[in-house]
């Protein structure tokens, strides 16, 4: 499914910053930190008496967040995080989503997303809203191509903490064992024609060669953002997002010949996305 035209920006998002919903004191600055798009979150980031309060904050500051976000010269959609639809905050939350004004969602982040029904019935609340379903369980492992299909799917995130927590898998530094979680995205990624899927956070918040190394493997796996828990993260991933000046050498040399070998379709279309993701990157 091609995403909404309304997504473009969504679905060009890099860096994706979290914001606790019940902290608005944060919203402007995060809006300013040069992240491509900011979340305020109602899920995990609230503790469970601040939800009411996290609701009320956003609803307040949402059409001048919305407003300020497509004013500068590059968009910054206003994203929101709410609960699993199997939870009774959930239920509160999409409730709560139908009275704001569909102008002002930039996109909507649908936590434990686990089947396409949950998708769909916030698709109907919002049917102009892109969706972007968290997958971070072993239920939405099993329905990810019922999910990626979902209408209104933008693009796939990748909740990969979670999973660990619902799974019992315990990853290594390099997280290879969740290496078919990741290739499973892809493929979904790609067979429904979505954006290129956001990986997971890195909680080392001050540790940049692990940040690096995250976000380098995200994007050995077709994956196109991550998500971030600090301003300090946003510039980090941009960098090593960008192609490297040997990466960019190489697609720009793909004409003729190539490391002594006629080039063939496939590598110019290789070299053709490093020279368009460099531009992305400035």
């Amino acid at each position: 499914m091609t995403p909404p035209a309304s997504s473009s920006a969504l679905a060009q998002a890099r860096t994706l910053l979290f914001v606790p919903g019940h902290r608005p004191e944060r919203f402007a600055k995060a809006l300013a930190s040069g992240a491509d798009a900011i979340v305020l979150d109602l899920e995990d980031a609230v503790p469970p008496g601040e939800k009411a309060a996290a609701r009320a904050a956003i609803a307040q500051a949402l059409p001048q967040l919305a407003a300020a976000g497509v004013s500068g010269v590059r968009g910054v959609p206003v994203v929101l995080r709410i609960h699993t639809l199997a939870s009774e905050a959930g239920v509160a939350d999409l409730a709560w989503l139908g009275e704001q004004p569909a102008t002002a969602l930039g996109g909507v982040m649908l936590a434990k997303a686990e089947s396409a029904g949950q998708v769909e019935a916030v698709h109907r609340r919002l049917p102009s809203v892109p969706l972007l379903p968290l997958i971070e369980s072993a239920a939405g492992y099993q329905a990810l191509p019922a999910i990626a299909a979902a209408p209104g799917v933008c693009r796939l995130v990748l909740g990969h903490i979670d999973f660990m927590a619902d799974t019992g898998i315990r990853s290594s530094e390099d997280e290879r064992e969740l290496d078919p979680l990741r290739f499973a995205v892809a493929i979904q990624t790609r067979l429904n024609r979505l954006a290129p899927a956001v990986d997971g956070v890195t909680v080392a918040i001050d540790d940049e060669a692990r940040l690096r190394s995250d976000t380098r493997r995200a994007l050995h796996f077709g994956f196109g953002a991550k998500l971030c828990i600090h301003p300090r993260q946003v510039a980090g991933i941009h960098a090593a997002l960008a192609p490297s000046v040997e990466e960019l050498a190489w697609a720009q040399g793909a004409a003729v010949q190539l490391d002594g070998r006629m080039v063939d379709l496939p590598v110019v279309l290789q070299a053709r996305a490093t020279v368009a993701r460099a531009r992305r990157h400035g």
